[in-house]
């Protein structure tokens, strides 16, 4: 039996409270009805006692105090999901808004079909609450083989790995959006046949929407990937609903379907300034920077979703993407992110100022289960010596850089000068790279070889005398005129 509850006790913003209610749950999905007739949608989001804050989806707008009536569901917020979600684009709150019809997700609707391929096609569609459930430990599989993003500095030095979470730290204004578009284009694993992305945008504009959209259909790649786009028009109790819709639906095709699934989430700032919004709407006590002290736990929330079940054929990998206020990698929203996740890429400022696309910058971003994803039998076996030494020696440009500022280029040794002209060279032609330019690991790889060939071998302390006497460029085979490698 449904029980309407009469009358709203308190409105603030887009919450509403009542009282009196029984057997409520939280996260409980409620209808509610106004004055003039409309229904809109909501859900529990605290209880206390008889006492139950309720976020209103479409606003508190014309809801009257005397007059509204609440009716409690008994069930959480779940979204219908089938094969045919890929290809589609939802709101954060999983409704279509592609101009399309709405996903088939009861089996028993196509029970008239004789088709057995009809059968097979529609015997997996459900209805999936968003929130999820948390993955047993001892089921998960350690996160193997790497995905391929077409991206040099990201596949050979901060490599993403299947089952993995590896966030983006960017800066208000830079190009993070532009790599993901490009990544969502671009990724692949060794069973490119069987893979899929979900993208999530959170608090965007319509352009930024309307690029994205128009970048994945233009590319073609948009019948792999599911969107789910909230807008900065949208309700902000959506923005925080949209990551978890997203994830239901990979964690969807990934367990279920057996894809192994690439999820792209941006921004996460803006879903933290959403919760910051509504905590401080229902009267929480503020934590750093006024987020809710719940803010790691949430985040957790979302990140643990990520990774590979024994038994399940497909997997769930991440990439997060979050600006740094104020470009500060202290900040909270950062922060807390990187304690979860396995590593971070971090995008330069500096490098970007310096018309350089992605501007990733390499000595602070690390991929922590790269090792396990990469070398022999995965990439290629001198990838683990070739990134270590780039690392090393692009670290060692650096305080070369350093030096040189304070006591003149001039006076600097013939090998530091050496070192000044590969930091220039890998920079402009390794971390550089176009929008539309896919490398493959093997491109990636050769090119990285070319670039630490310019130095001397015996600069090369990281890797092999095998490995480098198979791979090394000779010297008087690599030339660089404007900054530009060729090689002859």
């Amino acid at each position: 039996m449904i029980i309407r509850y009469s009358g709203v006790k308190e409105i603030k913003g887009s919450i509403i409270a009542i009282e009196g209610v029984k057997d409520a749950f939280y996260d409980e999905m409620v209808d509610v009805y106004l004055e003039n007739g409309q229904a809109r949608s909501g859900r529990i989001a605290q209880i206390d006692g008889d006492r139950a804050i309720i976020q209103v989806f479409e606003g508190t707008k014309f809801i009257s105090l005397a007059n509204t009536e609440i009716s409690l569901t008994g069930s959480p917020m779940k979204i219908a999901l089938s094969p045919e979600i890929l290809g589609r684009i939802f709101s954060g709150t999983g409704k279509p808004i592609d101009g399309l019809s709405e996903v088939y997700s009861k089996f028993e609707e196509f029970l008239g079909s004789n088709s057995n391929n009809f059968f097979t096609k529609y015997k997996n569609c459900c209805f999936r609450d968003v929130n999820g459930l948390p993955i047993n430990p001892v089921s998960r599989i350690y996160p193997r083989n790497y995905i391929c993003t077409g991206i040099s500095s990201i596949d050979i030095l901060v490599t993403l790995v299947c089952g993995q979470k590896l966030p983006i730290f960017s800066g208000s204004g830079m190009k993070h959006n532009k790599l993901a578009a490009q990544i969502v284009k671009q990724a692949k694993n060794a069973d490119d046949n069987n893979f899929a992305i979900v993208f999530a945008a959170m608090g965007v504009k319509n352009d930024v929407a309307t690029y994205f959209r128009k970048e994945f259909e233009n590319s073609g790649v948009l019948e792999r990937v599911v969107m789910f786009l909230n807008l900065s028009s949208d309700p902000v109790v959506e923005r925080i609903l949209t990551p978890r819709s997203a994830l239901t639906a990979a964690e969807y095709l990934a367990f279920d379907l057996g894809y192994h699934v690439l999820v792209i989430m941006t921004d996460m700032s803006a879903y933290a300034e959403a919760l910051r919004e509504f905590s401080s709407s229902k009267g929480e006590i503020p934590g750093r920077k006024g987020f809710p002290g719940y803010l790691y736990s949430d985040f957790a929330s979302l990140y643990e979703r990520a990774g590979m079940i024994k038994d399940k054929k497909g997997s769930v990998t991440q990439i997060p993407i979050l600006t740094m206020p104020g470009d500060d990698i202290t900040h909270p929203i950062p922060d807390l992110t990187g304690y979860i996740t396995e590593g971070q890429i971090v995008l330069s400022r500096t490098l970007e100022s310096k018309g350089l696309y992605p501007a990733v910058s390499v000595l602070p971003s690390i991929s922590r289960l790269m090792k396990d994803g990469i070398g022999e039998g995965y990439t290629r076996e001198d990838h683990v010596m070739l990134a270590d030494q780039l690392f090393a020696s692009y670290a060692k440009v650096m305080d070369i850089r350093s030096l040189a500022s304070v006591i003149g280029e001039d006076d600097l040794s013939e090998t530091d000068k050496i070192y000044l002209k590969f930091g220039i060279t890998f920079e402009e032609n390794f971390i550089n790279q176009g929008f539309h330019e896919n490398r493959s690991i093997k491109d990636s790889l050769d090119l990285g070889w070319r670039v630490i060939s310019l130095l001397p071998k015996k600069e090369l302390s990281r890797v092999k005398t095998e490995i480098l006497d198979k791979y090394y460029v000779i010297d008087s085979k690599v030339k660089v005129e404007n900054n530009v490698i060729q090689t002859h």
